[in-house]
């Protein structure tokens, strides 16, 4: 059984006896002499989808759950499910939209390094990996000699996904987005 200090981004732990992924981890380290650092946890309830925000002590411990992680492959939107495929045997899963939420603007038809966590034979969640490329649908014209200035603007890219770019970047451009932040990184 892993201790607080121990569970990392993306682990999926036994709350009262449901499985939960950790989403966020903050950490709080008091000033005092002899106090106790604290970690503040976001989870995710893999059955219901509802958060759950938990504080703890380091040597607090979780359960772990066991749970298969495996390589995916996006393939295709059918309404609101979202349909994935094994790598390595061709098994397909489906993922509803709202159990998705903050990872629909980074999917793409065709995008690999997506890693499942699968619980009794059931996709439970994914995770995304941490720089995707995406084409830019809309934006303002680029601007000639701008790569000095630090000024930016908004651009859509082709998911939807609206992120701010340099002024040089026109549209029809590849970009490098980070899935952490939601933050332009280069060009591709």
């Amino acid at each position: 059984m892993p201790k607080a200090s121990e569970i990392k981004r993306g682990d999926v732990v036994e709350i009262e006896g449901v499985p939960h992924v950790l989403k966020h981890l903050e950490t709080k380290s008091p000033s005092s002499r002899g106090a106790v650092t604290l970690y503040k946890f976001r989870f995710k309830n893999l059955l219901t989808g509802l958060k759950k925000e938990v504080s703890s002590k380091g040597e607090e411990q979780f359960g772990l759950i066991d749970c298969q992680r495996v390589s995916v492959q996006f393939s295709y939107v059918d309404g609101d499910e979202y349909h994935f495929m094994d790598l390595a045997d061709y098994t397909q899963y489906s993922l509803n939209r709202p159990d998705l939420e903050d990872q629909l603007g980074y999917l793409k038809e065709g995008l690999d390094d997506i890693t499942a966590l699968i619980i009794n034979s059931q996709i439970a969640a994914i995770e995304v990996p941490q720089v995707v490329t995406l084409l830019i649908t809309e934006t303002a014209p680029g601007l000639k000699g701008a790569s000095a200035s630090s000024r930016t603007k908004p651009a859509t890219l082709e998911t939807g996904l609206v992120v701010q770019v340099p002024e040089y970047i026109s549209n029809g451009e590849l970009v490098k987005v980070n899935t952490t932040n939601a933050k332009f990184m280069s060009r591709a």
